[in-house]
């Protein structure tokens, strides 16, 4: 099918692994930098789990996960979100809507919408995986393959798996021109997700987590980290539906263990209404070193638009 080409810029976040990378805490980190800088993002998103077919614009307050997904929930609180199948249909609608930059989410192997700027980002603790490719390995396509097409990548994690990364990794960073023996390196950009500041002092707080994401262990990490002391934790699938009867269990657990429920932003919006009140929830955030290489692409991006 022809690729769709939208007037305004496009930017794909995207990933080679399947699963999270940390795809939603950076598509909030550049929304909050682009409306900072007077842009208008909407993000477009498949709504992976949610029922609806699309395009409709998710309302916090009306939509539920089952219907749009619980990323799209979560996004919309913070920007315009457009739910689509057809990302091509996704994205012209949010055109339609009076997006001026489209935030593509998710969409680095779809080829129905013309992009200016893919990101790809990496998760350093996991990396690739063993380079190999599902059902062998973790990752949806090549590693070369995949960053051949890209022109950003952002690499998430502490300092010491930084490192690691590069020493495994830095030599698949660095871009061949096609029929050149020129090579340069990709623009990387590095950061790491911290506990947002909610007030809330958990230092000492006795807890109870449960987490239905891609990597629920880092969840677990992230409330050590502040002090919580988990006396029970349990990882659910990644997206799991978040039934009463689940979510009473959990309850009732937690009340027999003296602690307090607690779970992360994406699986709050999954709760049943009557629940959102008595679980609490650790945001995190993700702080970038430097937006430097950010803000150069975006400017290229904005001036061949222009031409």
């Amino acid at each position: 099918p022809a690729r769709v080409h939208c007037g305004v810029p496009v930017i794909c976040i995207g990933n080679l692994n399947a699963g999270g990378t940390g795809k939603t805490p950076l598509t909030i980190a550049l929304v909050e930098r682009l409306i900072a800088r007077g842009w208008s993002p909407h993000v477009v998103s498949r709504g992976y789990g949610g029922q609806l077919t699309g395009p409709v614009t998710v309302l916090p307050h009306q939509h539920s996960a089952a219907q749009v997904g619980d990323e799209p929930l979560l996004l919309a609180t913070f920007t315009p979100v457009h739910v689509a199948r057809d990302r091509g249909r996704g994205a012209a609608f949010a055109e339609q809507a009076g997006a001026d930059i489209i935030l593509l989410d998710d969409g680095f192997q779809n080829p129905t919408v013309k992009k200016d700027l893919s990101i790809v980002v990496v998760d350093a603790q996991k990396k690739f995986g063993n380079g190999l490719c599902l059902p062998a390995g973790p990752l949806r396509e090549p590693v070369s393959a995949g960053l051949a097409r890209a022109d950003l990548v952002v690499v998430l994690g502490t300092d010491q798996d930084q490192q690691r990364f590069r020493q495994m990794w830095g030599h698949a960073l660095v871009r061949r021109g096609a029929g050149t023996s020129l090579a340069e390196p990709l623009p990387l950009l590095t950061g790491a997700l911290c506990p947002l500041q909610t007030g809330m002092d958990w230092q000492g707080e006795k807890v109870m987590a449960f987490a239905g994401i891609g990597h629920p262990e880092k969840f677990f990490a992230t409330l050590r980290a502040v002090g919580a002391v988990i006396v029970h934790q349990e990882a659910l699938q990644d997206h799991q539906p978040l039934t009463p009867q689940l979510v009473t269990r959990l309850v009732k657990q937690a009340q027999g263990l003296g602690a307090q429920l607690v779970t992360t932003e994406k699986d709050a919006v999954r709760l049943p209404k009557q629940f959102q009140t008595q679980i609490l929830t650790l945001p995190v955030r993700l702080n970038l070193s430097d937006w430097s290489a950010f803000d150069t692409a975006l400017s290229l991006v904005c001036e061949i638009k222009h031409d």
